[in-house]
């Protein structure tokens, strides 16, 4: 059987700095592991990790092994360790794949230079006959990462036969390794890195939706029926090709995050419904509001715990399926530095998830300490406020916002894949969204702007009865939506009993 459309609530974890378990200050599969519950409690159906394989680059994209795991994270033992405990307790595990590159180091580049002939030589694109330079990643022949050294990415030719059938063996073996369709031990999904259908646009690895993508995916989900692939569209718009042409499942409203990010009602709406206009029925919207190239949303709020309040609440209910960032339920901060072309940009984006108020304590996954700018000028400190142990038993944490918000959606089937209305359709900033099904209804009311307002409800909530979903008193009290008082980026959410 198919998942069904906005079931899941995803967790992306920047795996290197999740969570360590043997002091190197690496995350690693055994650190992941021993959170799993700390997932489950908040809410978590589906976790999201970034690459695991080999790599030259610390964030592990642009591989050098495809069907290994990065030692520093542990062992395939360890792997399959985390699935089949992720698994019993009824989470699911999604894999970042980004396969059209390869890392300097990686054997068919090695094994090809200068040699036309060689065994693999095929296997990357070349920009001349005899093999004395690849076709580079966005027209750079080398990148800086953050520890100074300059490193090649070159392009894999998606457009071979024999790439298509490696890929498709080995992303099968990722996803159901005993090669009997149980899935046991295998990965539940997969995300595609920066998806084109025109590899960076240069014409030299083409029409690869129907030539690359389909076959591997239809031999995915032929073997795991219930399979999910995920697309980052490459050009961060709607997704539309990629959820027809491109024959995936998911693609990332980029659009209805940043409306979402500047609290405009406008453009919140206006993303909301192009949204919906554009995604076909069966597919789906991964709803969110950081990522692991993203500021954080809590910096681009400049710290306002209100409104980091609000936009939780409107990426939490409204249709689509919600993913988290790991930290972003606690208010993490960080910005994209603007040290020139070179991946330390992102560290501030990937700093240490906070377990505990100090920031050095056994277990945080700090692997970039140092005398660099990453950490002397670090966006989370110490006793700061921001981790699970300041926030957990704080009733009115942001974290614990996140888990009330999550324990709603999954009580009320209509948030999960109920129909969706957009009212409150004036020109004041209270922005009302009804999700309907099955006979039930749940509204949300937040006032997105600088005054007190009422919203325009009038006629919609006519001869309905609604009581308050998130009543301190757990009564359900009564309430009169057209009659509600909201101050400035306040949310109400209610319902029908």
């Amino acid at each position: 059987m198919r998942a069904k459309a906005g079931e899941e609530v995803f967790y992306h974890v920047f795996f290197r700095s999740f969570r360590d378990s043997d002091g190197d200050r690496i995350g690693d599969l055994k650190g992941l592991t021993e959170k799993l519950d700390y997932l489950k409690d908040l809410g978590i159906t589906s976790i999201l990790l970034t690459p695991l394989q080999p790599s030259p680059y610390y964030h592990n994209y642009f591989a050098t092994d495809f069907e290994s795991i990065e030692p520093a994270y542990g062992t395939m033992q360890d792997y399959r360790a985390l699935l089949r405990a992720a698994h019993a307790c009824g989470l699911k595990v999604y894999l970042d794949m980004e396969i059209q590159y390869v890392g300097e180091g990686h054997p068919w580049w090695a094994q090809s230079l200068d040699k036309p002939g060689a065994p693999f030589a095929d296997f990357l694109i070349w920009r001349d006959p005899t093999h004395t330079e690849a076709e580079p990643f966005l027209n750079q022949a080398r990148w800086e990462g953050y520890d100074g050294r300059h490193i090649g990415i070159a392009m894999v030719n998606l457009n071979d036969a024999k790439v298509r059938d490696y890929f498709q063996r080995v992303l099968l073996q990722w996803a159901d390794p005993h090669g009997d369709g149980s899935g046991r031990d295998g990965a539940d999904g997969f995300r595609i890195d920066h998806m084109m259908d025109d590899l960076d646009n240069k014409g030299v690895a083409t029409r690869l939706f129907d030539t690359f993508w389909k076959p591997i995916f239809d031999a995915l989900r032929q073997r795991r029926p219930d399979f999910r692939i995920m697309a980052e569209q490459y050009d961060w718009g709607y997704g539309a090709d990629w959820l027809t042409r491109g024959h995936a499942d998911l693609v990332f409203a980029f659009p209805l995050r940043g409306a979402i990010g500047k609290l405009d009602k406008a453009e919140i709406v206006k993303a909301l419904r192009e949204t919906e206009r554009i995604t076909p029925a069966g597919k789906s919207q991964i709803v969110f509001l950081e990522n692991h190239d993203t500021d954080r949303l809590m910096s681009l709020l400049d710290g306002d715990a209100a409104k980091a309040r609000v936009a939780a609440a409107i990426m939490l209910l409204v249709r689509g399926e919600p993913l988290l960032y790991y930290g972003q339920e606690l208010g993490m901060r960080g910005v994209t530095g603007k040290a020139g072309m070179t991946d330390a940009n992102h560290i501030p984006l990937r700093e240490a998830m906070r377990w505990r108020a100090d920031l050095e304590a056994p277990g945080s996954a700090t692997w970039y300490r140092g005398d660099k700018p990453w950490w002397q000028q670090r966006y989370n400190r110490s006793g700061d406020g921001v981790s699970v142990q300041e926030q957990d038993a704080e009733p009115v944490s942001l974290l614990n916002w996140y888990r009330r918000l999550l324990a709603l959606r999954q009580a009320r089937p209509e948030l999960r894949r109920g129909d969706q209305r957009i009212l409150c359709e004036n020109d004041s900033q209270v922005l009302c969204v009804l999700r309907e099904g099955g006979g039930q209804r749940s509204l949300l009311v937040a006032n997105l702007g600088a005054r007190p307002a009422t919203p325009a409800l009038e006629d919609a909530s006519a001869g309905v009865a609604w009581v308050d979903l998130l009543d301190d008193t757990g009564k359900g009290n009564p309430v009169d939506p057209a009659a509600l008082s909201l101050p400035p980026m306040a949310v109400r959410i209610l319902g029908t009993p």
